[in-house]
């Protein structure tokens, strides 16, 4: 399994998470774990998904998932499980 973690940043409005699962489906990117919340109108969601059916390379999906975000007035950020890990350790 090839876990990516996913996470979204930015002003509320409506059809972000509809916008991101269809990205995320569209590309055989299965959402294993979701986490989402509303503070003071800013969105915030984090997503754990498994992106070993995705035919795709990790920097295309990243810049997509990128490009996507900024259609929607959002940040998206995409990194490897590994990646997110190293960073986030303690």
């Amino acid at each position: 399994m090839a876990k990516t973690i996913i996470t979204v940043v930015g002003q509320d409005t409506v059809g972000i998470i509809a916008k991101v699962c269809n990205y995320l489906a569209d590309n055989q990117i299965n959402i294993m774990d979701i986490t989402q919340t509303v503070m003071q109108g800013y969105f915030n969601m984090m997503m754990i998904v498994d992106t070993s059916a995705c035919t795709k390379s990790h920097g295309d999906l990243s810049s997509e998932l990128a490009t996507l975000g900024d259609s929607i007035g959002v940040q998206i950020k995409a990194q490897k499980e590994e990646i997110f890990d190293m960073m986030h350790r303690i």
